[in-house]
């Protein structure tokens, strides 16, 4: 029987102990291959363009770039890493700009080592995510951004947005909305075109840019 494909990970952080605590304890889980670890930005970055890892996983304040530079560089350089940005700051304006420039997840420094390798796996299937502790101030930072010109969505449409900021998968969005989870899906697949993307991580973009959740 052949073993599961292991995520591939870049860490990056300037604390050594801290640094090799997450490497350590993502390699430990033997679901994760770390590829590569680093004290700045600027060779998290020539790490990630070189092992091209499934995700990234970066401190917020780095030296020479930091975690939002690198963020800001994988979404303009089309890379297919994905990042999760780790910050002591959880400021909602400071989430919502990692998340409008394409961070994949945004965790407290406080978070468990369990908490973060359970980001890093859900990450690498192409979620995103966020604690229950930041959603509610991020859709409020949202809410604040609410723009007019924005596509008409159906409040269904809006609840399903709402619950992608949270970091919700479908089955759960099914579950809060008591549908079944092939109508979520034909919410989401309308919900996608009237955004003009394919993916949950770009419609949350879309909709922190245009502030179309109120």
């Amino acid at each position: 029987m052949t073993q599961p494909k292991k995520v591939t990970v870049v860490v990056a952080d300037d604390h050594p102990i801290y640094r090799e605590g997450i490497a350590r304890s993502l390699n430990l889980s033997g679901q994760v291959e770390i590829m590569s670890e680093t004290e700045d930005g600027a060779a998290a970055l020539e790490a990630i363009v070189k092992e091209d890892p499934d995700v990234a996983v970066i401190d917020y304040r780095l030296p020479r770039l930091n975690g939002l530079d690198i963020v800001h560089a994988v979404s303009r350089d089309k890379l297919r890493t994905r990042v999760l940005l780790l910050s002591a700051v959880t400021d909602s304006s400071v989430v919502f700009k990692a998340m409008q420039e394409g961070a994949a997840g945004y965790l407290s420094k406080d978070a468990q080592r369990a908490e973060i390798l359970d980001a890093v796996l859900r990450i690498a299937k192409g979620h995103t995510v966020i604690p229950p502790e930041l959603a509610g101030h991020l859709a409020s930072e949202i809410r604040m951004r609410a723009k007019s010109d924005t596509p008409i969505l159906t409040e269904r449409e809006r609840q399903v947005l709402r619950a992608f900021a949270q970091g919700d998968s479908v089955p759960k969005i099914a579950r809060d909305l008591f549908i079944s989870t092939s109508t979520v899906k034909t919410h989401v697949q309308r919900l996608y075109e009237k955004l003009g993307v394919s993916d949950r991580a770009a419609a949350v973009a879309v909709a922190m840019r245009g502030g179309m959740l109120e």
